[in-house]
């Protein structure tokens, strides 16, 4: 029995991950084969054409929806990575203050907060109506409904999940490693090279996977703050599936910006070097 204690306590997540995670998947590739519509019914058909007719029609959406993820997550890197060593190293005892300041928003609602930087964006808000009152801003300045706009709400509602794993990997970094770098006449700049940033590796790579993936595929964003021109791919599954009641398009569609990411992600970990981030994590 005690051999067999670890496979029944994790019994409860392998189901909970095969009944809300491997269905729902399984059930999705298979509706993605079918045809007709919903008055008449969906047949399967095994139509494969469901997936180039989508990557033929929506691909600007797919490569728009890429670049506004990986924009975002190059500038939640550049803006995370230095408060996730302020945290870590300079923060003193008053870390948990921060922390519980850095994940603050999240007592609100993802959708409330986007409003709220919607609010903060109008042309004539808060922020870029009394610019112009003063006479700082043109008249015709505007930021809501641009492709700046939509990246920076990106930025603004995922840049706690890069800081987070990051701070995670610089907290486990040991002093003595670092203080044994300037004996050996390191300088500040060799030392973060050579050795935080080699440890704080399994950080950035968490943090670029769970900034990057839902960012591409976030629908709200760019409905909230976008326009008619920065409509992204999970706008359009949104549409398909809640409007038009096209479930094989809307499922075809999701199975192959989940196969990009896939692949992305595994280029990503080769480019990256997946056994020397493990190797430093283990450490």
């Amino acid at each position: 029995m005690r051999r067999w204690t670890p496979y029944w306590l994790a019994l409860p997540a392998w189901l909970w991950l095969a009944i809300f995670l491997v269905v729902p998947i399984v059930a999705m590739a298979s509706v993605s084969l079918t045809t007709g519509n919903l008055i008449d019914g969906f047949s399967q058909t095994f139509s494969v054409s469901n997936y180039s007719d989508a990557i033929a029609k929506y691909s600007t959406q797919f490569v728009r929806s890429l670049v506004y993820g990986g924009v975002a997550t190059v500038i939640m890197l550049v803006l995370g990575y230095p408060v996730a060593y302020w945290i870590a190293f300079k923060a003193g005892h008053r870390k948990s203050m921060f922390l519980f300041l850095l994940l603050l928003p999240f007592f609100v609602s993802f959708v409330l907060r986007t409003i709220s930087w919607g609010f903060l964006l109008a042309d004539d808000g808060i922020l870029f109506g009394t610019l112009k009152g003063w006479g700082v801003l043109p008249e015709d300045f505007h930021v809501l409904a641009t492709t700046v706009a939509v990246i920076g709400g990106l930025v603004y509602n995922f840049l706690p999940f890069m800081i987070l794993p990051i701070y995670v990997a610089l907290e486990r970094v040991d002093p003595r490693v670092i203080e044994a770098s300037y004996d050996l006449y390191a300088s500040r700049f060799s030392t973060f090279r050579r050795v935080v940033l080699p440890l704080s590796l399994p950080g950035v790579f968490a943090g670029v996977l769970m900034t990057f993936v839902p960012a591409t595929a976030d629908p709200i964003n760019a409905q909230i703050l976008g326009g008619t021109s920065n409509t992204m791919i999970g706008n359009i599954v949104q549409t398909e599936y809640m409007v038009n009641s096209n479930y094989p398009t809307a499922s075809a569609i999701s199975f192959t910006l989940m196969a990009v990411l896939l692949i992305g992600i595994f280029i990503y970990a080769r480019a990256l070097g997946t056994e020397n981030v493990l190797e430093a994590a283990a450490r």
